[in-house]
């Protein structure tokens, strides 16, 4: 009788095993801003399919995340940025085709520390002065900046750069992508971030909105002003309706294309993240839902398994319909 019984454990054992090894698991990596996004929809499509389905979320960010996919060692990537042309090229030479899907909408929130009593805004001139690489060693103060500013140090808080956070933010205020001055801290970490600006009074960051939303009583929010415009404060409105420029930019998600047609559990998550009833998910995590055009529109790139990217690079204010009707390249 013992002997049965542990034959039957031992069974129940191996089965056990087998039943988990089993699940159909979506894999999912990349950047720290779409993380957010990622582990909010994952938890909702875990819970409608009762663990039988189970998807996994990464952090490797957005670079990171684009060696992994490129290697085809997941089937969805999380992007702050479109995919580059030599990233394109590693993925070409693995033989990866893969799907770019917007997922939502996101402002680059730019802060300073809530004792900073001198900034009530910011032009995009000015913030160029604090971050173009020929700022290095030589803008390190608040008096350099605008008139009247005091004699501080300024204390310089961004994403990492291998972040899409990182390459966006430059395209947009120093004009070049992945260009900027090298001597301020940085971290792949966004709360990492937060902590440095709360903790400095003199300290100017920036990074996804989301993060800002979640430490509003440690930051204060900079306005923007672009091209004269009176100055806008970030916020899922003002980056909804078009305001916020030039530091409003889609999140992406990159599907690769074997994946979606091989594994139909990996479809029905991309599909399920364009339901309406996770807009308000999108918005609860502090990202701006996507449109109803442009919802149609990603839908229809998934449904027609349209390969490559509609990008060079980061394009400061997209039309992101424009952009998904374009003929891709791969």
């Amino acid at each position: 009788m013992k002997k049965y019984l542990l034959i039957s454990a031992v069974l129940a054992g191996c089965l056990t095993a087998q039943s988990a090894y089993a699940v159909d698991t979506v894999q999912v990596d990349g950047s720290s801003t779409v993380f957010p996004i990622s582990e909010a929809m994952a938890e909702e499509f875990g819970k409608k399919h009762r663990g039988e389905i189970r998807v996994t979320v990464g952090l490797s960010g957005t670079g990171g995340g684009f060696k992994k996919f490129c290697r085809g060692e997941t089937d969805i990537t999380g992007a702050s940025r479109p995919i580059r042309p030599g990233e394109l090229e590693q993925c070409k030479k693995n033989g990866i085709e893969f799907i770019e899907l917007p997922i939502a909408m996101d402002a680059l929130s730019v802060v300073i520390n809530p004792r900073n009593d001198w900034v009530d805004y910011l032009t995009v001139a000015e913030l160029k002065k604090m971050w173009e690489p020929e700022a290095q060693g030589k803008i390190t103060n608040w008096n350099q900046i605008r008139d009247g500013f005091p004699d501080r140090d300024l204390v310089l808080y961004g994403a990492g750069t291998d972040s899409g956070t990182y390459d966006y933010f430059t395209a947009a205020i120093v004009g070049e992508e992945h260009s900027s001055r090298g001597d301020f801290s940085a971290s792949e970490d966004d709360n990492v971030l937060v902590q440095g600006v709360a903790n400095t009074q003199e300290a100017l960051g920036f990074f996804g909105l989301a993060y800002y939303l979640e430490n509003e009583n440690k930051l204060k929010a900079v306005p923007i002003s672009w091209k004269g415009s009176k100055p806008v404060k970030p916020s899922m409105q003002s980056a909804g309706d078009g305001e916020y420029q030039p530091l409003t930019r889609p999140l992406y998600f990159y599907a690769k294309k074997s994946s979606v047609m091989e594994k139909d559990y990996v479809e029905e998550f991309l599909q399920f993240i364009y339901r309406d009833s996770n807009k308000e998910l999108i918005s609860e995590v502090g990202y701006v839902p996507n449109g109803q055009k442009v919802r149609a529109a990603a839908l229809r790139v998934l449904n027609d398994r349209e390969v490559g990217t509609a990008y060079q690079g980061s394009e400061v204010g997209v039309d992101v319909v424009e952009t998904l009707n374009r003929k891709k390249h791969y």
